[in-house]
């Protein structure tokens, strides 16, 4: 029996993560722990109280999450203060993706508890996801797979560099 292999060399990191982030600390409290990474870790920006990271297992290219510093697994663990910034940063972010990859919609949201979908169940976090009408086709239909036409180290770049003009305003 012959058969076409699909190659997702990136799949294997992210399932031997998954296990990795079940017996080790959270990857947004390691990011948040350590600014001197920010490049390597894909942290975007930060504010006082937050960051925007771009997600590394995205559902499409300039996927990013926006999540507290602190480790709190639901919105209503957050103070007045830190729900507000969370908000602030996930506009800063919807600016980002808009400025940079002028995408046709975006989808944000939060996933909280594992049954709700949360791949980080215990550390709340806001999806920012750009969508275009072309995004959803046939490859994710028939093939059951996604197709991310950027490399994250680009967009990474990109967003960087718009960075200072989105915060202008």
């Amino acid at each position: 029996m012959t058969h076409a292999n699909l190659w997702a060399p990136w799949r294997m990191e992210y399932m031997n993560r998954l296990i990795q982030d079940e017996k080790s600390s959270c990857f947004l409290c390691d990011a948040w722990a350590h600014p001197d990474r920010d490049d390597e870790q894909l942290v975007v920006w930060r504010s006082r109280l937050s960051m925007i990271i771009l997600n590394r297992y995205p559902y499409t290219n300039g996927h990013l999450l926006v999540a507290p510093a602190d480790h709190l697994s639901d919105l209503t663990d957050l103070t007045g203060e830190q729900r507000a910034d969370l908000m602030e940063t996930s506009v800063l972010a919807e600016r980002l993706i808009r400025l940079t990859l002028n995408p046709q919609g975006i989808n944000m949201g939060l996933n909280l508890g594992r049954c709700a979908g949360a791949g980080l169940p215990g550390h709340v976090h806001m999806h920012v996801v750009p969508r275009w009408g072309g995004d959803t086709n046939f490859m994710q239909v028939v093939g059951r797979v996604r197709v991310i036409p950027q490399a994250n180290e680009a967009i990474f770049r990109e967003f960087k560099a718009a960075l200072p003009k989105v915060l202008e305003k």
